[in-house]
């Protein structure tokens, strides 16, 4: 069992930046890999942004490749998403997740076994 919670969101113009932050509390943090999904009002969840349980390189949407940069801090059970040159079209809430199941598809909601509450970000034009 793993609860995650998001914290970071707010209301950022155009160009701005902003960094979200996930604490995870329960199992051993380092046994999952993580993720961030969006989801916009009346749109599915989508993907954003993985990272494997080791850390390293993260792996992303095309549309927020060169803008978005995923880390994670597992001595801190924590992982973080900075954002940059942020556009409208990046509002959404903000879902952190952790996956353990081998072999799934990090880039759907399907591959992933615990989600937090979301946090709102919204980008003025």
């Amino acid at each position: 069992q793993v609860q995650l919670v998001e914290s970071g969101g707010g209301l950022v113009q155009a160009g701005g930046s902003l960094r979200l932050s996930c604490t995870a509390s329960g199992r051993a943090f380092g046994n999952y890999y993580m993720g961030w999904f969006r989801q916009a009002p009346g749109k599915e969840r989508e993907f954003a942004a993985a990272i494997s349980w080791i850390g390293g390189g993260g792996y992303y949407e095309d549309t927020v490749k060169g803008r978005f940069a995923i880390s994670r801090d597992n001595a801190k059970n924590m992982v973080y998403l900075q954002m940059q040159s942020l556009k409208p079209d990046d509002t959404a809430v903000y879902y952190c997740a952790a996956g353990s199941t081998r072999f799934a598809n990090y880039r759907d909601v399907s591959g992933y076994d615990y989600w937090g509450q979301g946090t709102q970000v919204t980008v003025s034009s």
